[in-house]
């Protein structure tokens, strides 16, 4: 199938919501820096990152044409950027944190073709207390180790999901119904005939 989008990101969560929706894409990482502005808000991060990585992957690619869907998702608990596990203590540190309390998970959208749209995808995630052997047993499994909040809310993660109010996809990296939005008002459809 024919490349509808180019994907800024080498996310293989991403590329597997975007086959879930049977969307074909090129795969265009761009490097950018990541780091958080100073007292910047999680959401005007999340937003930047997003729009920073479709404008680089857009004019890199100008000569395919093609829109450029960028996306970035934090994990925030008490209004502070949780990223990925540096190290084993600091993974430990995070689920500390998380365990029995309610965090946001926030996922940007930025797609860049014949115009430009953006979308924020809010969901609150609570988990259930999480003893100090799970969570030992679960980074053994190594899934957490570059996972932004330490977890994979659709792999092993999900045993400590209590309960979620929003998209589970923006949890997972890629939020569906504002991402379909964008395409639909770039003339690219989900369902048709």
């Amino acid at each position: 199938m024919k490349a509808q989008i180019i994907l800024a990101s080498a996310s293989p969560r991403r590329r597997e919501l975007l086959d879930q929706i049977g969307i074909a894409y090129e795969v265009w990482p761009v490097d950018i820096n990541e780091s958080p502005k100073v007292n910047e808000a999680p959401v005007d991060y999340v937003r930047r990152i997003a729009a920073e990585k479709s404008e680089v992957c857009h004019r890199l690619s100008a000569h395919r044409g093609l829109p450029v869907l960028g996306a970035d998702t934090a994990v925030i608990l008490n209004g502070r950027i949780m990223g990925k596990p540096k190290d084993k203590v600091d993974a430990l540190a995070m689920l500390h944190r998380l365990s029995g309390q309610t965090h946001q998970v926030m996922s940007a959208v930025s797609l860049r073709g014949r115009t430009h749209g953006e979308a924020l995808s809010v969901t609150e995630v609570t988990f259930r207390e999480i003893s100090e052997q799970e969570m030992l047993a679960y980074w053994a499994t190594t899934e957490p180790a570059d996972k932004a909040g330490c977890y994979a809310i659709q792999g092993l993660g999900s045993v400590f999901v209590q309960a979620i109010e929003g998209s589970f996809s923006g949890v997972v990296g890629l939020p569906l119904f504002e991402t379909a939005e964008l395409l639909l008002q770039q003339g690219i459809q989900i369902l048709h005939e």
